[in-house]
């Protein structure tokens, strides 16, 4: 029983982590196109 419940958690927090990395790599997009555009701008 505590191994399962061990199992569970285990695997919700690498979905959580890999989640978290695509939102920072989305963010990290997000900030070059602003500076690109900006470049662009100038």
């Amino acid at each position: 029983m505590i191994r399962k419940t061990v199992m569970i958690a285990a695997l919700g927090a690498l979905a959580f982590g890999l989640t978290a990395c695509n939102t920072i790599k989305g963010a990290g997009r997000d900030i070059q196109s602003v500076g690109q555009a900006g470049n662009d701008a100038i």
